[in-house]
């Protein structure tokens, strides 16, 4: 039950505006033996272990947030959070673009009956037009692309791990 993979968007996904040929677009899930509410999820993500390190070179760059940030963006009295701010939300899902535009992080936590969630997070690349006028991510993209698919499966099972220490 605790194993993450990589999935399909579901077709209501608030991600799913965005995706290929020009986009890049990727999702990830697992499930946990517990109910687990989408302002549970968002907060224990951005308190994980896993997103310290990243929420700490942010502030560097003048993007701080603390866990009451984390939590004010979880519950919905915030829009804002570090280098993010929220694109769309609804009662089970969280879109947030970067600062420069560039990204989307999505979260969405999905209930599936008898005390069993599935917890999606996945992520958007929004491609630049080439000098042909289609769409380019860029070498350094290309470069980082196992690197950020190992960092997405790691941020979504340190989430999940705290949300089972939260019974």
């Amino acid at each position: 039950m605790g194993a993450i993979g990589p999935c399909e968007l579901p077709s209501q996904a608030l991600l799913a505006r965005y995706g290929p040929p020009k986009d890049f677009v990727d999702a990830y899930r697992c499930e946990l033996a517990r109910t687990v509410t989408q302002a549970e999820y968002v907060e224990q993500f951005y308190r994980s272990a896993a997103f310290r390190p990243e929420r700490l070179l942010l502030g560097l760059f003048g993007h701080g947030a603390g866990d009451t940030d984390a939590a004010a963006l979880a519950s919905g009295e915030r829009d804002r959070f570090a280098a993010w701010r929220v694109e769309a939300r609804s009662d089970d899902q969280l879109l947030l673009c970067d600062v420069m535009g560039r990204t989307r992080s999505w979260l969405h936590c999905q209930s599936l009956g008898e005390g069993v969630t599935r917890l999606y997070f996945g992520s958007a690349v929004v491609g630049r037009a080439g000098g042909d006028g289609g769409p380019r991510l860029g070498w350094l993209f290309h470069a980082l692309l196992p690197f950020h698919r190992h960092y997405s499966q790691l941020l979504l099972g340190s989430a999940r791990r705290r949300l089972l220490r939260a019974r």
